[in-house]
């Protein structure tokens, strides 16, 4: 089972860390850099002897600077969320706000814990000002006993993690990052995907997919990269113009966005290189396949029966609480 980190985000790659892996397993290098750290779920189940951890939102470089250095416990964290639950409950949800407001003020790890486990559907907003200002999920009974064990077991086994490699975490911009790439380090990416809506502490665009590139190509590293290639509505053209030299790894991914049938979407999910990966082809060949019409797979299909569905759509859901 992949290691699950306590912060909460829309995005995750819980489900997609082994492949990722798998595609990675082979590929020899010093040190794990990445330059969108997010939740740090990948680099949490690649287990890397040494990592630079980095992004640009400072309340998870901060939280996770707490639990290496020892600020942030599961012991702590345990104490703070039954405490902080029984409040959510008694006031029948409204606390959430008298939480949002104090972090927003004062900036605590653990608030930030609390309504990134508590907020609709475990988004990650943050307005002009930087504020936080995603609503409730509308559920008081939130931080129910097993739910706070499970986040207590996620903050030991992110612990352990990082007490036994050497793990640096740094809030900056994805541009500093990739000037203090090595040429024996491997570059794990994961910027917001470009050309689909997303919710993050910032946006992305076109000339920050091209200097992503420029900058990537010029470290002389190796680099892995995760975006998409298509869904049912279109494909991802970024791909074959931007990244038209790499090699591409695809899978299909199931999206959950609703519990209407309708809402319930496969993607094809794309891991970008500049090394051979065990399940790639060059990009140029898949821009063949679309021509063709051919497979745009390069890993087994997934089949999806109803039941596996109900099962997965349910998973999702935990997964955002």
């Amino acid at each position: 089972m992949p290691i699950v980190p306590p912060i909460k985000s829309q995005g995750i790659k819980t489900k997609l860390v082994d492949w990722i892996a798998s595609n990675v397993e082979d590929i020899n290098y010093d040190r794990w850099v990445e330059p969108f750290m997010g939740t740090g779920v990948v680099g949490f189940n690649i287990q890397p002897k040494k990592a630079l951890m980095c992004d640009s939102n400072p309340h998870l470089i901060k939280f996770y600077n707490g639990i290496k250095n020892k600020e942030i416990t599961s012991a702590g964290v345990k104490k703070f969320l039954t405490e902080e639950g029984v409040k959510l409950l008694e006031s029948d949800g409204a606390y959430y706000y008298d939480v949002r407001k104090r972090f927003n003020e004062e900036g605590s790890s653990l608030d930030f814990l609390f309504l990134s486990r508590s907020c609709f559907n475990g988004m990650m907003r943050f307005n002009r000002k930087g504020g936080f200002n995603v609503p409730f999920c509308k559920k008081p009974k939130r931080f129910a006993q097993a739910l706070v064990t499970k986040i207590t077991n996620q903050v030991k086994n992110v612990s352990q993690i990082i007490e036994t490699g050497d793990f640096t975490f740094k809030c900056q911009d994805f541009q500093t990052t990739l000037k203090e790439v090595d040429v024996n380090d491997l570059v794990y990416s994961d910027p917001p995907y470009i050309g689909r809506h997303v919710d993050y502490f910032d946006s992305w665009s076109e000339e920050e997919e091209i200097i992503l590139n420029q900058m990537l190509e010029n470290a002389n590293a190796k680099y892995v990269l995760s975006t998409w290639l298509s869904n049912k509505y279109r494909t991802n053209e970024y791909i074959f113009s931007i990244w038209n030299d790499s090699f591409i790894a695809t899978k299909e991914h199931f999206y959950h966005v609703g519990g209407k049938e309708a809402n319930r979407n496969a993607v094809n999910e794309a891991l970008i290189s500049n090394v051979n990966l065990k399940y790639c082809i060059p990009t140029k060949e898949m821009e063949i396949k679309i021509k063709n019409g051919d497979s745009l797979l390069t890993s087994q299909q997934s089949e999806y029966k109803k039941p596996t569905q109900l099962m997965l759509l349910l998973e999702e859901e935990n997964l955002n609480k």
